[in-house]
């Protein structure tokens, strides 16, 4: 078995500011399956994020959203160089988000990371596989 398509779904309180956020961050949304109660921002041709107002996000689960200074998950995504990892990092920042922790640089891959306005933990990532080192 192998997944062809990937859609994170999380809790908003706005879903125009959210959609307002992430395309100054540089990614479109796809309005085919965004509306009022929903932003489908687009990371890649499989991978897709649910922005869900969160009344109707509860439509999905009986469980509670996880109050604001709390975490649940952390969403890791990985970028083609040092420079756009900054860029997206440093965009978010300058829109609402906040730094999550300073970037670290492993020599082979780099990571920067935010709080986006919702305060949902975002990893950015740029990974040389070739410089990886072995066991």
């Amino acid at each position: 078995m192998k997944v062809n398509q990937i859609y994170v779904n999380l809790p908003v309180k706005d879903v125009q500011k959210t959609k307002e956020f992430w395309t100054k961050l540089g990614f479109p949304i796809n309005e085919q399956f965004s509306d009022d109660r929903a932003a489908c921002v687009v990371l890649n041709d499989t991978i897709y994020v649910m922005f869900l107002q969160e009344d109707y996000f509860m439509t999905f689960t009986s469980k509670p959203v996880a109050k604001e200074n709390t975490s649940q998950v952390i969403v890791a995504v990985g970028l083609n160089s040092r420079e756009e990892v900054d860029k997206v990092v440093n965009t978010a920042v300058e829109n609402g988000a906040w730094q999550h922790e300073e970037p670290e640089d492993y020599g082979w891959m780099y990571q920067n990371s935010f709080w986006d306005p919702d305060g949902h933990a975002w990893n950015i990532t740029f990974a040389d596989m070739t410089q990886m080192p072995t066991q």
